[in-house]
């Protein structure tokens, strides 16, 4: 990617305004920690890593309101685990700040955790490289790449890294419903990077996995419980259904600090509800009758006995994953 998704610049924190994206390619300035909250509510910025970067910077803007700021930022997302964790960070670091010098303090833990991130993601890229072998393609679902991070990415990073090894990789990408991620980001990152993608719709996953057309399924995730099942965007759980019937490994790429060993399974996971907006009248076109009943989970819960692999920035885990992370 040659745009950065998230940075501070000029005591402001600047990020891509994904809703507007593929048709524009806008930076949206936050100077204060409601409009870091808003951002991450109405998914102008998102992807579990990134919601976490964005916050610790929307703490830096709320820094003469401590806890009103991260109470307020805790509140935007309820399943990524990122979040939360980004806030603990900084929380921790105003309360062990003593006198002048806190919002100096406090940005510089937040380009730490940016930095951490980054790094995070060359090394998941590096090892989820290795289960990528020439002339594969790799089918994912919502965008896990460097929109959805401080850096390359998490799923996509190893088909990044593959690339630059000289791998010949192509990518089927899920349009993922209700809001496109994938039609309107995960395509549009790739075809940047000049990587042979092509869009399918949600339900077609099914057919080309049948046709032989899919050696690899490559997903990111926004919080792991301690038996690894795995929280990611709805329509995740069906891949992996469909994946395992047709014998293709499932593969889940996610930092560390998306594991939620606090959690003994997926049940325990809470599972964003979003607006019945955004199915009945996506992007100001009305497609379902005024009044109609509307349920629409943001996240599904994959069993961990449907994943091959997870790939964290510290090796590739395997089951039983509730030994090995």
């Amino acid at each position: 990617m040659s745009v950065e998704t998230i940075k501070w610049e000029d005591d402001k924190l600047k990020i891509i305004d994904q809703t507007r994206l593929p048709e524009e390619l806008v930076y949206l300035d936050c100077r204060t920690p409601e409009e870091v909250a808003e951002a991450i509510k109405a998914l102008r910025v998102r992807g579990a890593p990134a919601i976490g970067v964005a916050a610790a910077y929307g703490v830096v803007l709320g820094a003469e309101r401590i806890d009103e700021t991260i109470k307020l930022l805790a509140a935007t997302r309820p399943t990524a685990v990122n979040l939360f964790w980004a806030l603990q960070r900084m929380e921790k670091c105003a309360r062990s700040q003593k006198g002048d010098g806190l919002k100096e303090a406090l940005l510089k833990e937040a380009i730490s955790i940016h930095e951490d991130d980054k790094e995070k993601c060359r090394k998941m890229g590096e090892y989820g490289a290795s289960l990528i072998k020439d002339g594969d393609t790799i089918l994912t679902h919502c965008n896990a790449g460097a929109l959805a991070t401080g850096g390359m990415g998490t799923a996509l990073a190893p088909i990044y890294i593959a690339q630059a090894q000289g791998k010949s990789v192509k990518v089927f990408a899920d349009e993922t419903r209700p809001l496109l991620q994938g039609a309107r980001l995960t395509t549009w990152e790739l075809q940047q990077a000049g990587i042979d993608v092509t869009l399918i719709c949600d339900n077609m996953a099914a057919t080309v996995m049948k046709q032989g057309k899919i050696n690899l399924v490559v997903v990111g995730a926004d919080r792991i419980a301690k038996n690894g099942d795995v929280a990611n965007k709805i329509g995740t759980y069906g891949l992996a259904v469909l994946a395992r019937e047709h014998n293709i490994p499932f593969y889940v790429v996610a930092p560390t600090s998306t594991l939620d060993l606090s959690l003994e399974d997926g049940s325990q996971i809470p599972i964003e509800e979003r607006s019945a907006d955004e199915i009945t009248c996506g992007f100001g076109k009305r497609t379902a009758p005024e009044g109609i009943n509307v349920y629409s989970p943001a996240f599904d819960v994959t069993p961990h006995r449907f994943i091959k692999a997870i790939v964290t920035e510290n090796g590739i885990i395997e089951p039983p994953f509730t030994q090995t992370l």
